[in-house]
């Protein structure tokens, strides 16, 4: 199913974040193989509990944290402790 494989790329892409640094949805969109999907990268990512998938490191990009499925503020404690300011 394409659907599946998308999302398992984007699962890969964010995995593959190093802490300190961050992407926006549109970049793991492109990078996932379909730039015009950055919504769904979101919708994906809201689904993921999966801790080796550093979803915290995806923001929008307007350069605001935009939203986690852990909640907002945890989003923005994580990724303060990191180096990277929202």
């Amino acid at each position: 199913m394409k659907n599946s494989k998308f999302k398992d790329s984007v699962l890969g892409v964010v995995r593959r974040i190093p802490k300190g640094q961050i992407l926006t949805y549109k970049e793991v969109a492109r990078l996932a193989g379909n730039p015009q999907a950055y919504r769904a990268v979101g919708n994906i990512l809201n689904k993921n509990y999966d801790s080796a998938v550093p979803c915290h490191r995806v923001i929008r990009s307007d350069g605001k944290a935009g939203g986690y499925n852990r909640g907002s503020e945890k989003k923005l404690l994580i990724l303060k402790k990191e180096g990277i300011l929202c």
